[in-house]
């Protein structure tokens, strides 16, 4: 699978069974429990980790966080693309299409 945001977008984001994540006061820690590599989520990154785990494909994701947000689609696009290949570049999740 390429990493082009279009290919992103259709994707569904998997979580390995190595990553913890726990929510604390809206924001998030994301831990791979074999690298010990930390990953800070704030609460807009929190939110759209939520979005992208109860949805069928990161795209949908974006377009739930339009919604809430009241922001444009394209905007949210590209912002949950780039949170995905920063937590992808990090060993964090994976891409299924």
């Amino acid at each position: 699978m390429t990493n082009t945001p279009s290919a992103v977008l259709a994707a569904r984001m998997l979580v390995p069974d190595n990553i913890l994540f726990q929510e604390v006061a809206g924001n998030a820690a994301l831990l791979n429990l074999d690298t010990e590599t930390y990953f800070g989520l704030d609460d807009v990154g929190t939110r759209m980790w939520q979005a992208m785990e109860t949805s069928a494909t990161i795209g949908d994701a974006a377009k739930v966080l339009s919604d809430v947000y009241d922001a444009p689609l394209e905007t949210l696009q590209h912002d949950i693309v780039q949170l995905v290949l920063n937590l992808q570049k990090n060993g964090l999740v994976g891409l299924s299409t």
